[in-house]
């Protein structure tokens, strides 16, 4: 069974065990929350319900595991021959969700 929810913007497939990062979300470590704007549900044997635009009822269960920043990337600007030069830096802040269940 999985279910594809929408949480910051972006779509995620969340099974139940499974472990995914997404943007970050005002939870406390160790807590629990629910994601509610469920798109999709696909149960193991059965038909998918697919969301006009969300599953009515549709409930994703989750435990936050980490709040954290990935790796720094560098941006880098230039335009030739005229010395500009500008780099900068940038770190994105992340949520590490364990998805317990799926409630339909």
């Amino acid at each position: 069974m999985y279910a594809v929810v929408r949480t910051g913007g972006r779509q995620y497939r969340a099974e139940p065990g499974a472990v995914i990062d997404v943007e970050r979300l005002p939870v406390e470590e160790g807590s629990s929350l629910e994601l509610d704007e469920v798109l999709l549900v696909a149960p193991d044997g059965g038909d998918v319900m697919i969301g006009k635009p969300l599953v009515a009822g549709a409930r994703v269960r989750a435990t936050c595991l980490a709040q954290y920043r990935a790796r720094k990337i560098l941006v880098f600007k230039y335009v030739p021959k005229q010395r500009y030069r500008k780099r900068r830096g940038h770190r994105q802040y992340y949520t590490r969700l364990r998805i317990d269940e799926i409630v339909v």
